[in-house]
């Protein structure tokens, strides 16, 4: 039984540090903006930038205090971790390089770890921040935040209850045509730099959050992939485009494409899987729809809080159905999630039986991806297992 005093407590903004996501930062403010969305953080700290003039710069726009306002992630991590009113979680939004070393300070200090996408830049730093996640008393969370969308939930409960069937296909493509020609933007730059990105380009990029929703919607798991990997264009060092075969555990089949070469695509992550009763359908740029056709039967739409749309759905969705819900609801939805587990593990309640996040297991099967993917192209195509 909680007592009053502490279930108030427990109610509370947690405080939120962040690592990375200063001025000119795209993804800091998504993640900031999901953060809030519903009461359940308060940012309190960050090192802002690698750069700690920059870092303070950013920190006074954002009304941070001076003394929380830290010049690299070991100070805030330390400092943090010694005060009474210490962060409870810290997001970690760099490039992909140092999602490793960020993690591994926070963890080693206790303090829980909300991580963007990929887990890591490479499969030896991933294979390190899992043994420091698995023993550490902290959460780790990966923000892959396709898998907060109502619908997306709503298929996975879908294919859970049988209503597919045995699943025999699953089609994932995840497109886009921002870096159809050499860029020199700041996004691009690190994003195109291996040293920085990893081995993987757009399979880092874009190609693990479809490969994560295909297997988070279809609940099964990849065991092998043959992948043909291609930088279109000229000089550029990582691919930005791949063609994916995959074959799931228990005999299941899939393609994944993924571009950032492809005019006419702005954000076109599409998912389709296939069972022996039927089909789902569903696109992140029409996110509120959800196509279900019963085999022999005429194509259904469900809608986000309609007619047919199940609790799956409707524990993720704010508002009635009719009104867009979209990216930045489904990040914080991840948001939410975590801070269940976070709140449960402070004030040693129970966690809620349908919280869910991807973690340290998902980031690992998405390094893992990359990797075989990589392996794969380079020799012509080869078949590799995960």
């Amino acid at each position: 039984m909680v007592s009053a005093a502490k279930e108030t407590q427990s109610n509370a903004p947690l405080r939120l540090g962040m690592v990375g996501g200063g001025k000119d930062a795209f993804i800091g403010e998504v993640h900031r903006f999901a953060a809030r969305l519903d009461g359940h953080y308060e940012l309190v700290a960050g090192a802002l930038s690698s750069t700690p003039q920059k870092s303070r710069e950013s920190g006074e726009v954002l009304g941070l205090a001076q003394d929380r306002i830290y010049d690299d992630f070991h100070q805030m991590a330390t400092e943090e971790a010694k005060r009474d009113d210490g962060i409870d979680a810290v997001a970690i939004v760099t490039p992909n390089h140092m999602h490793y070393p960020a993690a591994k300070a926070f963890l080693e200090q206790g303090i829980n770890v909300i991580c963007d996408k990929p887990l890591t830049s490479t499969i030896e730093d991933a294979l390190e921040l899992e043994k420091v996640a698995n023993k550490s008393d902290a959460l780790f969370i990966l923000t892959h935040n396709y898998t907060g969308y109502p619908m997306a939930r709503q298929a996975k409960e879908m294919v859970a209850n049988g209503e597919l069937g045995n699943i025999r296909l699953v089609q994932a493509e995840y497109v886009q045509d921002w870096l159809t020609v050499e860029e020199t933007n700041k996004q691009a730059d690190w994003r195109t730099d291996p040293a920085r990105s990893g081995a993987g380009g757009s399979i880092g990029d874009i190609g693990t959050h479809a490969f994560n929703l295909a297997c988070f919607v279809s609940g099964l798991e990849v065991e092998s992939l043959a992948a043909d990997l291609q930088s279109f264009v000229p000089g550029r060092r990582v691919d930005d485009n791949a063609h994916i075969m995959m074959r799931y555990a228990g005999g299941a089949r899939g393609t994944l494409w993924c571009s950032q070469v492809a005019p006419g695509n702005e954000n076109s992550l599409k998912l389709r899987i296939y069972g022996d009763k039927g089909g789902l359908e569903w696109c992140q740029e029409d996110p509120n729809y959800l196509w279900f056709t019963p085999f022999g039967e005429p194509k259904r739409l469900i809608t986000r809080n309609g007619a047919g749309a199940g609790n799956a759905a409707a524990r993720v969705s704010r508002i009635p159905g009719g009104h867009p819900e979209g990216y930045l609801e489904g990040f914080a939805n991840i948001y939410s999630e975590a801070a269940s587990a976070i709140r449960a593990k402070k004030y040693g309640t129970a966690r809620p039986e349908a919280t869910q996040f991807p973690g340290i297991k998902e980031g690992m099967q998405g390094m893992k991806f990359i990797n075989a993917c990589v392996s794969s192209s380079a020799e012509n195509s080869k078949w590799v297992t995960l």
